[in-house]
């Protein structure tokens, strides 16, 4: 196996595991107890790597990159670390040799819970690809204790239940007490004179302790291993027994419950106050934390702090760690005892911006008055910052108030976090080229136009080791056979593939393996759904966040409308399909929880109607998540990607199923725009609005969906059937609420705003094209086996090399184990 450890090592490592922690003999041990034992002899590895990573970083003295990210969801770790250190086949066999299956063993690993969607697995792409392509870097985020949620589907509505992913320990994290920092909330500043400065003083503050655990996170195959710092919050003082003592028993732990709260969950429902609270308080713990740190590790070496920018680059990943640039600031003015110009002049250089959002409101914004009283100097530096900031933009466009209202940061009794990324930073990167166009041209076309330097794209990419390598097994040793294993650290290569398009026995041997993989996602269907799908169907896939503009709603309206042409229209006649969803909707979501429930309610009726002869099933798969993703890509014949086109601001999910052989239905947005300039329109299902016209109609007021409602008679009956019972009987009413928000103006004026009624004959024209298309099974197989050819443009690794290029100059190191090393 691994060079520096043999089969029997590793097979004696693991039956002393099982000794040391529970007492029992590999014969009596459980599976869950393998699980444990085999990934500490894993991290035992893994460490000896870790500590050379980092002894090497520190010899060079490198530039270290720290990615502020609110989410990272890396999934489970075992497999992955197996692979990466190069000893999948040795590991198989020896836990075979003791009587146990490997895919068994990882079964057992919970998904930790520290990410949601897309913006914490592409944080987890990215780390995977800053140390298989060996450049210095920590993730910097949260040790949440119960995730966002664990979803549980009751009579087809979502149900939030803890995630308690922390149950039994987690064996590769590592507690770090040493690096512990007090992060301080709320209180005042006082202001006092010191040798004819001003010196500010918080004081009265409530605080809690950061303390990080660590998760190594391997490169492939070439020994490194860089960090997520995860942070994890304690008590200063865990237990007052003058409170307890005086009868107080809340006061005697109130600093214990104030620590246990902000790492609870993640993005905690802020529909209140004190959410809203609860939700800064963490940006501004982590990042608080992260920083000190940084700052702190910067100093052991160096002593002008006046050049942090030459060893440290701070990455925001959105405006979730904005903080950073005003908390810098606080560190630089007041602890380092730089004056204002030189702070910002170094902050500027070390702070940059990766926007993620299109729509405006989803910009993140502050309360002023719950922003001073949480983060009292830190709001007052902010003060600072925009003072100066509205002073340029007079400068720059004289007696233009309006102007200063588009792009204060303090505006209309808000913080405005965005504003503050863009103008504390260095670099501003959208995650795909249609994406950035639209900033700079509509969304944030103000700030380009002041500071056009500062404007980049950086398209989004996957890992293949992650999605095809460890997610997709058959598939990545065809690949291999076909082509050698370059394609594993270099996603270009698999264009090899090309050479195979018209080769029809690799194309069946392609379709063989699709058609493997989705009999294994219809076991794990009935096995969670107690449905059974037919994997000679074709397997119609929308697995994503639910939100409103991905359009969720339309997909299952359509499905609704197949429905009645089945039910009224003997002529009318479909290969069978089985369209499977999975999505959260975040806590507070009332319509994106509403639309799970119709799907559920959809599927209810259509699935149990014997009259239809099994042409439809629909399926949503609970809790969706990484590990159940890997087997949901794999067994994809058609990608949804339909979200409202200008609204999408990449997608990663689009390039998962890609790279895994799905064809991709969807509109001419986010990175779809990219994919489909890879494959080519022929080989994609493209459909609906373009992202100019949809930019026009909402400039407009947008348009009239009650003219479509009383011309289209089949869509005005898929709608009727969400205010007559069609689909929910016991509660006729039950969805008014979505057919109103489509046919009549919100508090807004207007109605469909993501234009589902607009686009849905196109769509449903597209999946004419579909159905028509997976008939020629030639040239299906054709099509697919391009995707995956194609995608070589779409890995992270291609992305970190960019980022590397143009905004974080950091540079490669090797890490050679010694000799005597495991």
């Amino acid at each position: 196996m691994n060079k520096r450890l043999s089969k029997s090592e590793f097979k004696a490592a693991i039956e002393s595991n099982i000794k040391t922690l529970y007492r029992k003999t590999i014969d009596e041990a459980t599976v869950d107890q393998v699980f444990q034992a085999v990934s500490y002899a894993v991290k035992d590895i893994i460490i000896d790597e870790w500590i050379a990573t980092h002894d090497e970083y520190e010899k060079q003295d490198v530039k270290v990159l720290y990615y502020m990210s609110m989410e990272f969801l890396i999934g489970r770790t075992l497999g992955n670390n197996i692979i990466n250190i190069g000893a999948i086949k040795e590991v198989r066999e020896a836990l075979s040799e003791l009587g146990f299956d490997l895919n068994a063993v990882e079964d057992k690993e919970p998904d930790p819970a520290l990410g949601n969607g897309g913006l914490g697995r592409l944080a987890a792409c990215f780390l995977d690809s800053l140390a298989t392509l060996g450049y210095p870097a920590y993730g910097c985020g949260i040790r949440y204790r119960y995730g966002m949620f664990k979803q549980k589907i009751e009579k087809g509505y979502q149900v939030e239940v803890p995630d308690e992913w922390l149950k039994n320990p987690y064996p590769f994290e590592m507690k770090r007490p040493e690096y512990a920092y007090e992060v301080k909330f709320g209180g005042n500043v006082r202001v006092e004179k010191k040798d004819g400065k001003d010196v500010f003083i918080h004081e009265n503050y409530n605080s809690v302790r950061a303390v990080p655990y660590d998760l190594p996170i391997l490169g492939y195959k070439n020994n490194v291993v860089n960090s997520l710092r995860i942070w994890d919050a304690e008590a200063i003082t865990n237990f007052s027994l003058e409170h307890f003592d005086r009868g107080e028993y809340q006061m005697a732990v109130e600093q214990e419950n104030l620590a246990r709260t902000i790492v609870e969950v993640l993005y905690p429902n802020d529909n209140h106050y004190a959410g809203k609270e609860l939700r800064l308080k963490q940006q501004y713990f982590f990042i608080s934390a992260s920083i000190q740190r940084a700052i702190a590790r910067y100093k052991e070496k160096h002593n002008d702090i006046k050049k942090l920018h030459e060893k440290v680059v701070f990455q925001m990943n959105d405006t979730h760690p904005t903080v950073a640039v005003p908390e810098l600031m606080r560190i630089l003015l007041d602890e380092e005892g730089l004056n204002w110009d030189d702070a910002w002049a170094v902050t500027t250089k070390t702070c940059a911006y990766t926007n993620h959002t299109i729509m405006s409101e989803a910009l993140e914004k502050w309360p002023i008055d719950l922003f001073s009283r949480l983060l009292p100097r830190i709001y007052q530096i902010v003060e600072e910052i925009n003072r100066r900031f509205v002073e340029s933009i007079k400068k720059a466009y004289p007696g233009n108030e309006e102007k200063v209202a588009d792009m204060a940061i303090l505006y209309n009794n808000q913080v405005r976090m965005a504003y503050m990324a863009i103008v504390g930073s260095f670099s501003v990167n959208g995650v795909a080229r249609l994406h950035t166009e639209i900033l700079k041209k509509q969304e944030l076309k103000d700030f380009y136009l002041m500071m056009p330097e500062k404007f980049n794209n950086k398209t989004n990419g996957i890992t293949q080791r992650r999605f095809l390598l460890h997610a997709n097994e058959l598939l990545a040793d065809w690949v291999s056979k076909k082509i050698g294993s370059d394609w594993i650290c270099n996603l270009s290569a698999i264009s090899k593939l090309k050479d195979y398009l018209d080769d029809e026995k690799a194309a069946m041997e392609f379709m063989d393996i699709k058609h493997r993989n989705k009999v294994r996602l219809a076991a794990y269907i009935k096995e969670h759904n107690n449905i059974e799908v037919d994997p000679d169907s074709i397997f119609d896939i929308q697995v994503k966040r639910l939100h409103e503009y991905k359009r969720q709603l339309l997909n299952i309206l359509h499905v609704m409308y197949l429905y009645n042409k089945l039910k009224d229209d003997d002529g009318f006649d479909m290969y069978p399909r089985t369209f499977i969803f999975g999505a959260k909707a975040a806590a507070g979501y009332r319509r994106a929880k509403l639309t799970i429930k119709l799907i559920n309610s959809v599927a209810d009726v259509i699935n149990n109607d014997s009259s239809i002869n099994g042409k439809i099933k629909v399926v949503f798969i609970e809790d969706y998540k990484v590990s159940n993703a890997e087997i949901i890509f794999a067994a994809a014949d058609v990608s949804e990607q339909i979200s409202t086109a200008s609204k999408e601001a990449s997608g990663t999910g689009n390039m998962k199923f890609m790279l895994n052989g799905a064809i991709t239905l969807g509109t001419m947005d986010g990175a779809n725009v990219e994919i489909v300039e890879e494959v080519g329109k022929d080989n994609a299902f493209i459909f609906g609005l373009s992202s100019d016209e949809v930019i026009k109609y909402e400039k407009d007021g947008g348009y009239d969906p009650l003219e479509i409602f009383n011309k289209d008679s089949e869509i005005r009956k898929v709608l009727m059937q969400l205010t007559n019972g069609y689909f929910s009987a016991e509660n006729p009413g039950m969805f008014k609420e979505i057919y109103d928000s489509l046919l009549y103006p919100d508090e807004g004026g207007r109605a469909d705003i993501y234009f589902i009624l607009k686009d849905f004959n196109s769509y449903a024209q597209a999946h004419e094209r579909i159905d028509k298309a997976y008939q020629n099974k030639k040239a299906w197989a054709r099509m697919a086996l391009l995707q995956t050819a194609s995608c070589g443009k779409f890995s992270s690794d291609r992305t970190i090399e960019e980022y590397v290029r143009d905004i974080w100059h950091l540079k490669k190191v090797e890490v050679k184990m010694p000799k005597n090393s495991k």
